[in-house]
This record gives C-alpha cells, structure tokens and sequence, in this order.
C-alpha cells in the first residue's frame, strides 16, 4: 500500500482575472521505503505542493490519500486534521527551528510527548534516535552550542520521534556546506531503506539527489517524472 496517493491535486490563488494557477492537475504515489525528490526553479510551485501534501495548505480540488486514510477529497474529509498531521508526517525544515531553550534530548523528546509519550520513556526514545543519527554524544546540548549540521540532525530526530510513515524535508541541506549536506541527503536514504518510511525531498541542487528512486520536476505548476540522476 501506498504511503502517500496525490491525484489530480490542484491550488489556485485568488479569483477571477487575479487568479493564479500555483499547482496544476498532479498525481503522484510514494511507496514505504521510497526516497523521491521534488525538483524545480524558484516559483514552480514545490513549496504549495509541499504544503498540500502536509495538509497545512488545503488544495483547490483533487485527492489525498495517506497510509490508507482518506484525507482531502475536493474538501477535508472530517478527519482531525492536526493529530492526523502529528501522527503521520514527519518535517524537516530548511532552518531547524530548534527550540533555543531545550537540549538536543529535550527538542527531539517534545514532539513524543505531545503525543502523549511520558517524560521518561519520550527521553530515553529521543536519546535511541540520536544515538542513531550518530549524534548521541550532543544530546546534552543546546542548539546555539551545535554546528550548523548538527542542529540538522536533531531535526531529523525531532522529524522521525512519533515513527511517521511519511517524511517530508524542505531544503534540508540549503544552509549547510555541500559536505554537511551529503551527509545528511545520506541519512535520509538510511532512514528510508531501514524505517521504511517514505521520504520526500524539496531541493534545487542537483548534486544532492544521488541514489534517489524517484525524481520528479515541477516547473510552472505542472509535474513531470524522470529517472533518477537524469536531469
């Protein structure tokens, strides 16, 4: 089954002459596992597609489909939105958005609890996903006290606390050098191949999509697919 089924998803701005096609008529699936990117220029609408997909930014018209639940059908489907979002889809963002006053232990161990994990056990789970993402040593620090990097992988951490089927990331690696950024594009292909969540991938650097599966190009509202590595 499908993580994830997009069909005939469309967002449309404004009304009338000042109307603004942003996404036009896109389908797509991601399969458990699945390592796909979302490539395209500045304005080709990666950004309302990603939001659509997050259920933060209610499309237009079109379907959503996610881990077997209907979720968007030309319309909200009744579900709690919210708690569908925080049980199912994992973020990564391009800024981290670290809480500056808690530890690396404490921002990953958050999201767990507000999901109604204990402190104890929502703790001890945060250091098990940090020590997976080899950052395990840093747990005990604040953000300001991490490199640019390593405030990346707690946010990745953070991103995988409640085990969602689905990972989005925005940009994951546009504020780190291109070392740092290989190795986080790694991380994500880790996490995929071995938590079998599917994971998406916004990004415009082509260098960073080495050993996808799916590439798909959005330009101008409209998506295409391509092999890995061909563009």
């Amino acid at each position: 089954m499908a993580v994830l089924e997009v069909q005939g998803v469309s967002k449309t701005f404004g009304t009338g002459e000042l109307a603004v096609q942003a996404l036009k008529a896109t389908s797509f699936s991601v399969e458990p596992g699945e390592l796909a990117a979302l490539l395209g220029p500045s304005g080709s609408g990666k950004s309302t597609l990603l939001l659509s997909i997050s259920l933060i930014l209610e499309p237009s018209a079109g379907r959503i489909v996610m881990n077997g639940q209907e979720v968007y059908n030309n319309g909200w489907t009744g579900i709690d939105v919210r708690r569908f979002r925080r049980e199912n889809i994992g973020f990564i963002f391009q800024q981290h958005n670290l809480i500056p006053f808690l530890t690396a232990n404490e921002n990953v161990a958050l999201v767990m609890q507000l999901n109604g994990a204990s402190g104890r056990e929502s703790a001890r789970r945060a250091r098990e996903l940090l020590d997976y993402l080899e950052i395990g040593h840093r747990a005990d620090s604040l953000p300001a006290n991490l490199s640019g990097g390593e405030q990346q992988r707690v946010a990745i951490g953070r991103a995988l606390a409640n085990q969602p089927p689905l990972i989005l990331a925005d940009e994951p690696t546009a504020a780190l050098d291109t070392g740092r950024g290989t190795k986080v594009m790694g991380l994500l292909r880790k996490i995929a191949k071995e938590r079998g969540s599917a994971v998406i991938t916004v990004t415009h650097d082509r260098r960073m999509i080495e050993g996808f599966d799916t590439v798909y190009y959005l330009d101008d509202g409209q998506l295409s697919t391509t092999a890995s590595g061909a563009h």
